[in-house]
């Protein structure tokens, strides 16, 4: 029973789509028709529209998904253990030694074979 009901609900997913693609492109056009308005009611406009396509958006399948998507992305952010300044710096320093030390390494093999190749060739 709830399967029907989900059906129902994302009946209309292809219109829904359609508006809000007709409406972004409705923003754009808006956007730039009235380029000589003031660029603060241009993007007052622009972000009203966004809002109202991002809200019909989210009344889809995909749209629905896509928020469950970032709602579980901000529950993972929160379990993160973040390193201390210290732990920070220190990880850093080790990244920036080892850069360092391979380049000279790098360096120094293709000083080698370029003076091995020339003493070949001549």
């Amino acid at each position: 029973m709830s399967s029907s009901a989900e059906q129902d609900s994302y009946r209309l997913d292809g219109l829904k789509w359609l508006v809000v693609i007709l409406l972004l492109a409705a923003g754009v056009f808006a956007n730039h028709t009235f380029s000589a308005e003031p660029l603060f009611f241009r993007v007052a406009g622009l972000v009203v529209v966004t809002v109202i396509a991002g809200f019909i958006a989210y009344k889809t399948q995909k749209g629905a998904a896509m928020w469950a998507l970032v709602k579980g992305a901000q529950t993972e952010a929160r379990r993160v253990v973040w390193p201390t300044r210290q732990e920070r710096n220190q990880t850093t320093l080790v990244v920036v030694a080892f850069i360092l030390v391979m380049a000279l390494i790098l360096w120094g093999l293709d000083s080698f074979f370029g003076w091995l190749t020339s003493m070949i060739i001549g």
